[in-house]
């Protein structure tokens, strides 16, 4: 029998009676693993923004601590998504869909200017264009549907 579980995904049949681990397709895990990687390296650019306020003194404190609250406050939200997305919560593809254009259009940024760094463009952008291919296969849109 197909039964689902709390979070609403398949159930592994029963063992030798025991519990029951849900299924979650792999490409969610690859999607979950992505986007955890992002969190990781925007835990990164705060630690390393942190280090510059502390060690360089800026143009402007007050931006360059407005930069760092943001930068802190999207590495929350990037973790706080990835654990989502192994919870396969429906919300989480807007989520991460709206995180994924805001980097295409700061990779693309990247490609252009007089201070145009292309492998920073490279760099975001293909995680990107993954994540939002993996957003919408079948077996991720199934996963993450609210039923």
């Amino acid at each position: 029998m197909n039964e689902l579980n709390d979070e609403g995904m398949p159930r592994e049949p029963r063992v030798n009676g025991a519990s029951e681990a849900p299924r979650r397709p792999a490409l969610l895990v690859i999607l979950a693993v992505i986007v955890g990687a992002e969190a990781l390296v925007m835990a990164g650019v705060v630690a390393w923004l942190l280090l510059e306020l502390l060690t360089v003194r800026p143009a402007s404190y007050e931006t360059a601590l407005a930069i760092l609250v943001l930068a802190a406050i999207s590495a929350v939200f990037l973790a706080v998504v990835a654990v989502h997305t192994l919870r396969a919560r429906p919300w989480t593809r807007a989520a991460t869909l709206t995180w994924q254009i805001l980097q295409l259009v700061i990779a693309i940024g990247c490609f252009q200017g007089i201070v145009a760094t292309p492998t920073i463009g490279v760099w975001l952008l293909v995680p990107a264009a993954l994540v939002i291919v993996l957003l919408f296969t079948p077996s991720v849109v199934a996963a993450t549907r609210r039923e």
